[in-house]
């Protein structure tokens, strides 16, 4: 039984914290901590049994490093801004305690996904003893874990793969964003970009799309080529492989709202001057936005993520698809949050499980694509996503 820190109060800690606390055998005590200490009490409030809570700077290496040693957790799993992970991994570095993060670090100032400052931290991990596992969430994460599946029990050599993220689901509202809006229109508004025979090729923001048919008459959705940070790992360490894709799926309502707010500067992430102060158009419109967590009582519908894997086996192409299907309903039922927030909470969850249980042990930095698989597949099954196979071509 271990002692896990929890850093961030929005819709996917709510999630995580929420499953960490129904494994008391696994999670024996739970500190959650936020710059706003409400928001951790709310969540507190909400679950099956008591955790701590504390106030914290994520950004304050010095404050983080006070509430470790104050805590004394085995890992501190870190579901705050994208921004942080270095503040809060040179607190794990300066305390020796183990960290695990579903998103990997970006500046604040660039739109941008890389790995490079996180993996620059290899050498120092490995020589304190620590591990750090990176993107323990959906997509990156989940995602990685399938394609290291199909790899390991059904192909030789994958060769082209493509990651397929789509959302089926409604909230009813003109405009909103199903997690972080800050992070999710950075994201969206950025430059595609997709790995091929070892290069890497750009594309114009949402210029290419192709129409998806999800399984499970879940019907058709467009979909559109994106960079996401799986893709840089996945071309590190999936050997032979050739081509590498990224897929998300957008309505055409939230597009059009998108281009209208980018249009008149609203999605911006460049300081201006509004009466005297400096403001990050993009940051005030988060504030006007909806809080993502408020979304789960009123959204309906499915997700279906997945990864298209072609290959080959004993010299013959294959063709395989994996995925999982989350009712937004069901997990709203289950842990008061919509399905985005649930299949990121929940592999955050079982990262964490794997690490305290000593199924995925090491020393340095690691991305979910250098680990067993097997086991991450097996909990998935258990603890919510349950995955689907379809066996396409030469099986």
């Amino acid at each position: 039984m271990k002692n896990v820190l929890i850093i961030g109060a929005g819709g996917v800690s709510q999630v995580t914290t929420w499953k960490c606390a129904m494994l008391p055998e696994v999670f024996k005590e739970i500190t959650l901590a936020s710059r706003t200490k409400s928001k951790c009490d709310a969540i507190a409030a909400l679950l099956p049994r008591p955790i701590r809570t504390a106030q914290v700077d994520a950004d304050n290496v010095d404050e983080m490093v006070a509430l470790i040693y104050q805590v004394k957790p085995d890992l501190v799993i870190n579901l705050a801004l994208p921004y942080q992970d270095l503040s809060i991994m040179d607190a794990c570095l300066a305390t020796g305690v183990d960290y695990l993060d579903t998103a990997n670090y970006e500046p604040p100032d660039t739109a941008k996904f890389e790995y490079s400052w996180q993996w620059a931290y290899q050498d120092r991990f490995k020589e304190k003893g620590i591990m750090a596992l990176l993107g323990s969430g959906f997509d990156p994460g989940v995602t990685s874990v399938m394609t290291m599946y199909a790899l390991k029990h059904y192909f030789d050599e994958i060769h082209n793969l493509d990651i397929i993220d789509c959302n089926a689901g409604s909230h009813g509202l003109p405009f909103a964003t199903n997690f972080n809006p800050e992070i999710n229109i950075r994201e969206v508004t950025a430059k595609g970009r997709y790995y091929e025979n070892g290069q890497w090729i750009e594309t114009d923001p949402l210029s290419v799309k192709q129409e998806f048919e999800m399984p499970e008459e879940l019907g058709k959705l467009n979909i559109y080529l994106m960079y996401h940070e799986e893709l840089e790992s996945l071309a590190k360490f999936v050997p032979g492989l050739k081509r590498a894709r990224f897929w998300m799926s957008f309505s055409d309502n939230y597009l059009k709202h998108l281009e209208v707010l980018g249009n008149v500067g609203m999605t911006g992430i460049e300081p201006i001057e509004f009466q005297g102060q400096q403001i990050i158009p993009l940051q005030f419109l988060k504030a006007l936005l909806p809080d993502p967590a408020s979304l789960g009582p009123r959204t309906k519908g499915k997700t279906c993520i997945g990864v298209m894997v072609e290959g080959v086996k004993d010299g013959k192409p294959r063709k395989y698809y994996i995925y999982n299907i989350c009712d937004h309903q069901e997990c709203y039922a289950e842990v008061k949050s919509q399905a985005i927030s649930y299949t990121t909470g929940v592999p955050a969850m079982i990262g964490a499980k794997l690490m305290l249980s000593g199924k995925w042990q090491g020393k340095g930095v690691f991305n979910m694509e250098q680990l067993d698989p097997d086991p991450f597949i097996d909990d998935l099954n258990q603890f919510g996503l349950p995955i689907k196979e379809v066996f396409l071509e030469g099986f």
